[in-house]
């Protein structure tokens, strides 16, 4: 059923451009070149065999072939993986790659969705994520690019292979969303609930990222409002300053020139950024946290307090410190998670945490008599307590734990009984 509406979604959701706007060619070489199809208007392409532009055909584990563009850089230190938006195809993208190439000093990578441009197949959301894998797979066995040197952008529906990819690449550079969509249903209507139907989920995607992320938007945007970007830069998990270009609408922020500015920012941003730089800016988030919250203990500990030792596992515990140092029993025995439940099986009395412990200090039960060890109250279970009690003629376990098997009690005779209620 889900397969179906997603198969339903995706008549409504991709529009290729019809016909496509370039067609690929072989040259005498073998290798293969784009040429402009006649009746677009789409980008001039370089002649073939120019070593600035490499075109590729890489086959998807869903058994599509999809076209790419890489364009080289030789200045670069990052590649760009692009994924465009809707309606469009690389044949029309092919002077903005150029242009992001040159003014952001990158290598860039642009891919055609199943079923777009010269890819074959017909687009859906799933093999648009087995495309932009296919790309990266591409970049990495024949451009050497690993996932730290590795930028994602995408545009409106490519932010969904975006995070897609993004959500399993956990020593990614960094991330670029432009005009990215919550989920391809809440484009249509502002819905705060998953459908079986709804397509592209990077409401939940957004917080597996765990690089920075850069979210463009325009305010204007009367195809995917503005509330989408905002929502994905506060879900990120770092992210990075935004940019709201101010009656800026979905298809023109590329002119404005605060989107080339703050891009170029970005890039070099992440440039400059190394493994140690970015371990200590999450371990300073993460201790900024932690201060805010009160410490190791997520409220339960005094906001002064920097024990190393493990929280209290009891989030009821009304002791005011997660150290154990105060005496309190459910602090100190980090296997508790109830009065007795830590010390129901004989196997628990031999390595109890709390062997000083005093029933009557705590639980408000009669002192035994004869023996105050905490083995007598660890077990209601009396071949638990009789075997491990420390006073091995000590038989006044139920005056302390009230329970028990009582008949072992009477098997003792009524005097002993008696006197152990006492």
């Amino acid at each position: 059923m889900g397969c179906m509406f997603s198969h339903l979604a995706a008549k409504f959701a991709f529009f290729p451009p019809s016909p496509p706007t370039y067609h690929l060619t072989k040259t005498p070489d073998g290798k293969l070149s784009a040429v402009s199809s006649a009746s677009s208007s789409s980008s001039t392409f370089p002649s073939a065999g120019d070593p600035s532009l490499d075109v590729k055909v890489v086959k998807t584990r869903r058994g599509n072939k999809v076209t790419a563009f890489y364009l080289r850089n030789p200045n670069a230190r990052l590649t760009l993986l692009y994924s465009h938006g809707n309606a469009a195809d690389l044949g029309q993208l092919f002077d903005l790659f150029v242009q992001l190439k040159v003014n952001l000093r990158v290598n860039l990578m642009g891919y055609d969705y199943s079923g777009y441009g010269a890819s074959t197949g017909k687009p859906s959301e799933y093999d648009t994520y087995a495309d932009i894998e296919a790309a990266y797979e591409c970049l990495q066995t024949d451009y050497g690019v690993g996932q730290e040197d590795l930028i994602l952008y995408g545009q409106s529906v490519g932010s969904g292979p975006t995070l897609h990819l993004a959500s399993k690449l956990p020593r990614l550079r960094g991330v670029v969303l432009h005009s990215g969509i919550l989920s391809g249903l809440r484009v249509l209507c502002h819905v705060k609930f998953k459908f079986c139907c709804d397509i592209y989920s990077n409401v939940n995607k957004i917080k597996k990222v765990k690089c920075p992320v850069l979210v463009i938007h325009g305010t204007e945007d009367d195809v995917v409002n503005w509330l989408h970007g905002n929502r994905l830069w506060k879900m990120a998990k770092e992210p990075y300053e935004p940019l709201w270009i101010k009656g800026g609408g979905h298809c023109n922020l590329e002119i404005y020139p605060d989107y080339i500015r703050h891009l170029y920012r970005f890039i070099q941003d992440m440039e400059n950024t190394t493994t140690k730089s970015r371990l200590k800016t999450i371990w300073q988030e993460i201790r900024r946290r932690d201060e805010s919250t009160g410490c190791c203990c997520s409220g339960l500990c005094r906001p002064s307090c920097s024990c190393p030792k493990p929280r209290c596992p009891k989030p009821s515990c009304s002791c005011g410190c997660g150290c154990g140092d105060c005496g309190c029993f459910k602090c100190s025995c980090p296997t508790l998670k109830g009065c007795f439940s830590c010390c129901k099986k004989p196997s628990c009395v031999s390595s109890c945490c709390c062997p000083t412990f005093k029933c009557s200090s705590c639980f408000g039960k009669p002192k035994c008599p004869k023996c105050s060890c905490w083995k007598c109250l660890k077990c209601p279970d009396t071949e638990c307590c009789r075997s491990s009690c420390c006073c091995s003629g000590c038989f006044s376990w139920l005056c302390c734990c009230g329970g028990g098997r009582r008949k072992e009690g009477e098997r003792r005779g009524s005097t002993t009984l008696e006197k152990s209620e006492g």
